[in-house]
C-alpha cells in the first residue's frame, strides 16, 4: 500500500518543524521553575529508590535465566543446550522513558527461546518459582489478558512482566528488538508483548532532545492525573498516549525547552481536528505482512475517534478505548490548559493553576455507581480486573443509545469500601448535552443499556459464585463518604467555569487521590445552589469551524508552518460524530436526573417537571 501520510487540514510537509528557534532566557528560567515545582510535588524518585530498582532488575534477570535453564533441562535437551539457554529482560513504559515517579511499577519484558512456551512454562514453572520466593508478594498472573502479564512485587518494587517467545533456539547476547526481523514467525501474543519495547525505543530515537521531552512528558502526565483524564482503560489518556502526543510537539519545536513545549502542547491539540491521527512517522507496509492501523483498508480503523498511532511496526492506535463522551471531556480540559497557558504568557496567571485538581464528585449532580463484590481475595482480584477492562463499554453504549446526548464522565479510579470485605465501587458522572430547548424535557430510558452492559460483563469465563455487579443511580449528595479523603464530604468547588481560569482559587480537595476508606454510608442530602456549575464545558469544535480555522491560521501566521498536513476525508460515522460533538455544553445549572428503581426493573411515571429519567435494576448477581 506504500506510505500513509498522516492526514490533516493544512498544506505543507507534515514532518517539517513549525519553528527551529531556540529558547529565550525567560523560557529557560520558566523551565527551571517548572522542574523545581515538580520536584517539590514529589514527582522524582530518590537516588536510593533508583538504585534499588536497578538491583531488583538485576536479581530478576538472574531468576529468569535460571528458569530458562531449568525448563530446558526438564525438557530433555543436552548439556550444551542447557548451558547456552538464556533469557533477556528489557524495560519499557515510564521507567524506560525516564519519567517514572516514586512507587511506580516497572514494565518489563522477558524474551525467551522457542522451546520455552507461555502457557506451561511462563505461567506454570516460573509462577511456581516466584511463589516460593520470600521477596515476592502479591503474585497475580493474568494469562487471559489481551497481552498476557504477570504482576507481582519483588522486594517492594512493583513489576509488570510480559513474555515473548522468539523463533530461535538460543537468544543472542546482542539482541536488537527494534529491527523488524525479530517479529518473524512469532505468535500474536509475542508480537503484542514486544510492541511496548519497540514503541518506547522508537519514541526515544525520534525526539530531538530527550531531556526536554522527559520534562514535558512528566508535566503533561501530572496534569492529566490531577484533572482526572489519565486512564487508558477508562477511555482517557494513558502513558503511551501522552508520550506520543508530547513527542509530536517536540518534533514541531525541536529546539524548544519544556516550559515552551508545555504551552505549545495545549495550543496544538486545542485546534487539532479529530479524528485526524497523530503520527510520529509515515506508516510503511513491511514484508512481514502483519496487520496494522490503516483506515483506507480497515473499516474498523475508520471508527476511531482520537487515533494516536504508535511509531513502530506493526502500527496501532493506542487510544481505541476513547468514546464520544471521554473525547469531549479531554477536549474541554485541553482547551482549559490552553487558556491558562495564554494567561501565563500574558502575565495574568501562574503555571501552577494548570495543576488545580478536578473535583469530580462536586462537578455533576448525578452519577452512576457500579459496585462489584466477590467472596475471597483471589476471586475479587480476578473479577476486579475483568470488570475494569469492560467499564469503558458502559460509556460507549450510553453514547450510542442516547445518540450522544447524555454526557458520561467515568472516574479513572476505583474505590475500596473497607466497611465491606472484597467490594469495590466505580463512578460515572452524568450530564445532558444541551443542543436546544426543544430537547429539554426528553426522557432517556437506559434500562436496556445497563442490562446489555451487565450481560457483557457476565460472560466472564472464570465466573464463580459470589462474583456480583450492581449499577445504581446516585445524586451528588448521596455519594458514599468512603470516596472522600478522611471520609469527610468537601464543600462544592467553584472554578467559575473552564473559561474563567485565570487567578481563580485552586480546588482544595483532591478527589483523585488514593482512597482512605472509612465505613461506607450514604451521606446526608444538602441543598446546593444549582446555578453554580463547577465544570462548564466549552464548545467541542471537531469540524472545521471558523474558530478552529482561525486558530490554525494564527499558528501558521505566527510560526510559519503547518501543524497538520493535507485534508483527510471523513467517514459518514465520523461526520455524525462531528455534528453531535459540536453541541454546546450547559453553562448554567443542570436539570434534575431522577431514578426511581427497585431490585426489579420498574417503569416510572412521567414527572411534572422536565427531567432526564433513568430506570434500571440496582443490584444483579452476575452468576444468577
Amino acid at each position: 500500500m506504500g506510505i500513509i501520510q498522516p492526514p490533516g487540514n493544512l498544506p505543507g510537509n507534515p514532518w517539517e518543524p513549525i519553528s527551529m528557534a531556540g529558547p529565550s532566557g525567560l523560557d529557560i528560567i520558566k523551565t527551571k521553575e517548572l522542574e523545581e515545582f515538580m520536584e517539590a510535588r514529589g514527582l522524582y524518585e530518590s537516588p536510593e529508590e533508583s538504585l534499588k530498582r536497578a538491583e531488583v532488575l538485576g536479581r530478576l534477570d538472574q531468576i529468569l535465566n535460571s528458569w530458562v535453564k531449568k525448563v530446558t533441562q526438564n525438557k530433555g535437551y543436552n548439556e550444551q543446550m542447557v548451558e547456552g539457554a538464556r533469557a533477556m529482560i528489557f524495560t519499557f513504559g515510564s521507567y524506560r522513558l525516564g519519567v517514572n515517579g516514586p512507587g511506580a511499577d516497572i514494565d518489563t519484558l522477558c524474551v525467551g527461546p522457542r522451546h520455552v512456551n507461555r502457557e506451561e512454562d511462563f505461567f506454570g514453572e516460573l509462577y511456581r518459582m516466584l511463589g516460593e520466593m520470600p521477596e515476592v508478594e502479591d503474585l497475580h498472573p493474568v494469562p487471559g489478558a489481551n497481552v498476557p502479564i504477570m504482576k507481582f512485587k519483588f522486594d517492594g518494587i512493583s513489576i509488570d512482566l510480559l513474555y515473548a517467545r522468539l523463533g530461535v533456539w538460543v537468544i543472542p547476547e546482542e539482541l536488537d528488538l527494534s529491527v523488524d526481523s525479530v517479529l518473524q514467525g512469532l505468535d500474536e501474543k509475542s508480537v503484542l508483548s514486544l510492541n511496548g519495547c519497540r514503541v518506547t525505543e522508537a519514541i526515544l530515537s525520534i525526539v530531538p532532545h530527550v531531556r526536554n521531552f522527559q520534562t514535558t512528558l512528566r508535566c503533561v502526565r501530572y496534569w492529566a492525573k490531577l484533572r482526572g483524564i489519565y486512564s487508558n482503560m477508562a477511555g482517557f489518556l494513558g502513558g503511551i498516549n501522552c508520550a506520543i502526543l508530547v513527542a509530536r510537539v517536540c518534533q514541531l519545536y525541536p529546539n524548544a525547552v519544556a516550559s515552551f513545549l508545555v504551552s505549545r502542547f495545549f495550543k496544538v491539540y486545542s485546534q487539532w481536528k479529530w479524528p485526524n491521527p497523530v503520527m510520529l512517522c509515515p506508516n510503511q507496509e513491511r514484508s512481514l505482512g502483519l496487520p496494522f492501523w490503516d483506515p483506507r483498508r480497515n473499516v474498523r480503523d475508520r471508527r476511531d475517534l482520537m487515533p494516536i498511532i504508535t511509531p513502530a511496526y506493526p502500527y496501532s492506535n493506542t487510544s481505541y478505548n476513547v468514546s464520544l463522551s471521554t473525547l469531549c471531556v479531554m477536549k474541554a480540559e485541553i482547551e482549559r490548559g490552553k487558556e491558562i497557558c495564554e494567561a501565563v504568557e500574558a502575565g495574568k496567571a501562574g503555571l501552577i493553576s494548570l495543576f488545580d485538581p478536578f473535583c469530580f464528585f462536586t462537578a455533576y449532580k448525578n452519577y452512576l455507581q457500579i459496585d462489584i463484590t466477590a467472596r475471597n481475595l483471589e476471586d475479587f482480584m480476578n473479577w476486579k480486573g475483568w470488570v475494569e477492562s469492560r467499564l469503558r463499554l458502559l460509556t460507549m453504549k450510553v453514547d450510542r443509545d442516547t445518540w450522544g446526548q447524555l454526557q458520561c464522565h467515568p472516574h479513572p479510579d476505583g474505590f475500596l469500601d473497607k466497611s465491606q470485605q472484597f467490594r469495590s465501587c466505580y463512578f460515572v458522572g452524568l450530564r445532558r448535552k444541551h443542543v436546544g430547548c426543544d430537547k429539554k424535557g426528553e426522557l432517556f430510558d437506559i434500562r436496556s443499556t445497563i442490562e446489555e452492559f451487565k450481560n457483557c460483563v457476565g460472560i466472564y469465563t472464570s465466573l464463580k459464585p459470589g462474583m456480583c455487579i450492581g449499577v445504581s443511580h446516585k445524586k451528588r449528595s448521596d455519594i458514599p463518604l468512603f470516596v472522600f479523603p478522611g471520609g469527610i464530604r468537601p464543600a462544592r468547588c467553584s472554578t467559575g467555569g473552564l473559561g474563567k481560569v485565570c487567578g481563580e482559587a485552586a480546588e482544595k480537595s483532591r478527589n483523585f487521590s488514593p482512597l482512605q476508606a472509612v465505613e461506607g454510608v450514604v451521606g446526608r442530602k444538602r441543598k446546593a445552589d444549582e446555578s453554580d456549575t463547577s465544570n462548564k464545558f466549552r464548545k467541542c469544535d471537531y469540524a472545521a469551524t471558523s474558530r478552529s480555522e482561525a486558530l490554525a491560521r494564527d499558528i501558521k501566521a505566527e510560526e510559519g508552518a503547518s501543524v497538520q498536513p493535507s485534508e483527510y476525508s471523513l467517514t459518514p460515522l465520523q461526520e455524525q460524530v462531528i455534528r453531535t460533538c459540536s453541541s454546546l455544553f450547559n453553562d448554567g445549572g443542570e436539570e434534575d436526573l431522577t431514578t426511581p428503581f427497585s431490585t426489579a426493573a420498574s417503569a416510572s411515571a412521567v414527572p411534572q417537571k422536565p427531567v432526564i429519567n433513568f430506570s434500571f435494576t440496582s443490584l444483579v448477581q452476575a452468576n444468577s
